[in-house]
Parts: C-alpha cells; structure tokens; sequence
C-alpha cells in the first residue's frame, strides 16, 4: 500500500504561507521553507506592534500638548498640573487634536489651568 501524504492539505497550506510572504525580499517570499520563518517572525511583530502603538500616540500626544503650551509660557507638567488643580477632564487626545486644529478653545482650557495654577500657588 502507498505512503499517504495528503498533498492536497499540504500544498494548500506552503501555498497560504508563501501567499503571506508576498511583497518579502529574496528567497523569503519565493520558498516555502524561508517564507514560513519570516511569516512566523512578521506575526510576532505584528502582535507586539500592535501592543507599542498605544504607547507611540501617547508619546505624540503628550509631545503635541508640551509644543502648544511651551508657546504659551509653561511646561507640560507644571500644565497637567493646572488641569488636575482645575479639575478638568480632558484626556491627552483631545487635548492634542485640539492644541493642533482648535487653538482657540486650547485657549480657554490653557487659562483655566493657569489661572488654578495661581490659585493653587497662593
């Protein structure tokens, strides 16, 4: 009796991987046994990145924020400080989305911080 490798199942699956490998460089996208390997590694990062994306906006948040209110004639800490003092509860988003597109109200959320800045110094 012949040796059963059940081809169908495994060409349909070196056919998924190299299908995943598309776009690799060299031999990493042409066969199969390189592909498989970079597949595995490129899934590793894709899971990982997806974790690091979080913290990569807060960064550019909180760089945007430190921008708008360096102009403005404070730090970023002292200016989360005002905030907290002020009790307002704007998260670092909205505060970069409006720091870049909305300067006007950014100017009204900067005083209320300074001005509890003050209150809180006095």
């Amino acid at each position: 009796m012949p040796r059963a490798t059940n081809g169908p199942a495994s060409r349909k699956r070196r056919k998924r991987v190299l299908l995943r490998a598309k776009g690799f460089r060299g031999f990493r996208s042409k066969l199969y046994r390189y592909a498989k390997d970079a597949v595995y590694k490129a899934q590793q990062h894709e899971y990982y990145d997806r974790k690091k994306r979080k913290s990569q906006f807060r960064r550019l948040w909180i760089q945007r924020i430190s921008a708008a209110v360096r102009e403005r004639g404070l730090t970023y800490s002292r200016f989360m400080e005002g905030l907290n003092a002020a009790s307002v509860e704007v998260d670092r988003k909205i505060l970069a989305d409006l720091s870049v597109n909305d300067p006007a109200a950014f100017d009204a959320i900067y005083d209320k911080a300074k001005t509890a800045l003050e209150g809180k110094a006095a």
